[in-house]
């Protein structure tokens, strides 16, 4: 019975991984508050070592990546998965993880916005 167990809930961890990599981004200017959210971009800024302004065609965010320091330069194109804070304020996305054009992704370890 544990191993049955144990199987299905591997299969369901590979199952919702593979979701999550072919689920389709949301527009940056259709980003809700307090939700979990993939956006896809351009970096048009980079505000310090922790922060920086990912633009599509619809608008722009400002993606955290704190503590976690992430190299990413002006002009790269990323997808960005994560939380959008719910505080009053600019809009912005706490990321998780963000994905480069090569393939690359980076796990962003205890973004807490």
């Amino acid at each position: 019975m544990l191993t049955r167990s144990l199987i299905f809930a591997g299969m369901f961890v590979y199952s919702g991984m593979a979701l999550a990599q072919t689920a389709k981004p949301t527009p940056i200017a259709d980003i809700v508050r307090g939700n979990q959210v993939m956006v896809e971009g351009t970096v048009e800024r980079i505000v310090d070592e922790e922060e920086f302004f990912l633009v599509d065609t619809s608008g722009t965010v400002e993606v955290y990546t704190g503590p976690t320091v992430v190299p990413v330069t002006v002009g790269e194109r990323l997808s960005v998965s994560g939380f959008v804070d719910g505080d009053p304020g600019p809009i912005d996305v706490c990321a998780s993880s963000i994905s480069r054009a090569d393939g690359t992704v980076i796990a962003i370890a205890n973004c807490d916005g």
